[in-house]
């Protein structure tokens, strides 16, 4: 009788494990679009350019980093520089491919982008759970302060 209870408990315990377990392929609770991340809180369109440019503004140059290909898609970066620091930081780029992606996205790119503009520099932190889009956003990064001679 012992046995036939304790069988009984571990599969009722193992059917709710298994029908309360949630994959990843079901996407993020929300069903809202991210957008392009800028430091300023604006939005741009996503730009699939390769080329490093630089354009002058009231607000300081503008130069956009070399589009680095990652696993999961490329990732670019555009700074804005005024007086010698870095002043904003757009991902004009990025893997959002699924939600997923999105999901993980929207919350790493803006630590990324405060990481920067604090640091002035690439050499900043990764996002834990984020590290692919990180690696890509640090070369990206470093290609724009190259290119602003930072």
């Amino acid at each position: 009788m012992k046995r036939i209870v304790t069988w009984c408990l571990s599969t009722l315990t193992v059917l709710v494990l298994l029908f309360g377990y949630h994959t990843s392929t079901s996407g993020p609770s929300t069903s809202s679009e991210t957008a392009i991340v800028s430091g300023s809180g604006s939005s741009s369109s996503s730009s699939g350019s390769t080329t490093s440019s630089s354009s002058s503004s009231s607000s300081g140059n503008t130069y956009t980093g070399s589009s680095a290909d990652t696993r999961w898609g490329p990732v670019q970066v555009e700074i804005t520089v005024k007086s010698g620091k870095v002043t904003d930081v757009s991902v004009v780029d990025y893997p959002d491919g699924n939600p997923k992606d999105q999901e993980i996205n929207a919350s790493a790119l803006p630590i990324l982008i405060d990481e920067t503009v604090t640091a002035q520099t690439a050499d900043i932190d990764m996002v834990s759970g984020a590290t692919v889009t990180s690696v890509g956003y640090q070369q990206s990064l470093q290609s724009a302060l190259d290119e602003a001679g930072l």
